[in-house]
């Protein structure tokens, strides 16, 4: 049913391609049929028996049927559930609003962080970040951002930022740094020990035990964003060695 679409795993595709869904014409007499069901992760769309290409990209496939479109993509959608890195534009009464490089800006409430009450307020300032998580995420509605879990936790949510330094990289290299298994990240952290968040927006937050070992990560990280495996641990191995 879907081996066209798994044969395009790795493959370049673009917009208007399109994999027919319907089921085969020959019908088992011994064995019972299963209806098999796919996931569209971003950049695909299924459109009655057809899925649909929306996004330029590389395929990709995660067992047992979930496929996605991983490309360069710098503009960032907010989706309900993801983690951002947002800074403090407006503060305003009891809402606060936050810029995380959508085409509108979020609101956070006071009332989103651990401990907060109407006494007891968290202190944020107009230019801090906060690592933050979306509530409400859709076209027809304010995006809607807390620094809490599920539990009420911050679970390492909420205002930080002092003393690192903050960039931004492509969609892509956010979503590889943050899988679970990141070469790009274990190499990093062999080479620098740091601290580093990552918001599924885009923005980095990097911070080591100088300043000039800081820019360097960050222009390590940068360059990471369109080179492959050997060429990123090459130009690893010239920053161990002091060659950059």
């Amino acid at each position: 049913m879907f081996s066209g679409l798994k044969d395009k795993v790795g493959e370049v595709l673009l917009p208007g391609d399109e994999f027919s869904l319907e089921t085969e014409d020959t019908i088992s007499l011994t064995e019972r049929v299963k209806p098999e069901k796919v996931v569209c992760g971003p950049g695909l769309r299924r459109s009655g028996d057809r899925l649909l290409v929306c996004k330029s990209g590389v395929l990709r496939h995660k067992q047992p049927n979930m496929f996605w479109m991983d490309s360069q993509q710098r503009r960032y959608v907010p989706a309900k559930g993801e983690t951002i890195i947002g800074i403090v534009t407006v503060k305003s009464g009891d809402v606060f609003k936050v810029d995380f490089g959508g085409s509108e800006q979020a609101s956070l409430s006071y009332l989103a962080f651990e401990g907060a009450t109407k006494r007891n307020r968290p202190n944020v300032q107009v230019g801090d970040l906060v690592f933050s998580q979306f509530v409400v995420a859709n076209r027809d509605m304010e995006p809607e951002l807390v620094c809490v879990d599920s539990s009420g936790r911050a679970n390492g949510m909420g205002v930080f930022g002092g003393g690192g330094l903050l960039f931004t990289v492509s969609l892509g290299l956010a979503r590889r740094l943050l899988s679970p298994h990141s070469e790009v990240l274990s190499d990093l952290q062999t080479l620098f020990p740091c601290e580093l968040v990552v918001g599924m927006n885009g923005r980095l937050w990097v911070r080591s035990s100088s300043v000039q070992q800081t820019l360097v990560i960050a222009n390590l990280l940068q360059s990471c964003d369109t080179m492959t495996a050997p060429q990123r641990q090459e130009l690893f191995r010239r920053a161990a060695q002091g060659a950059l």
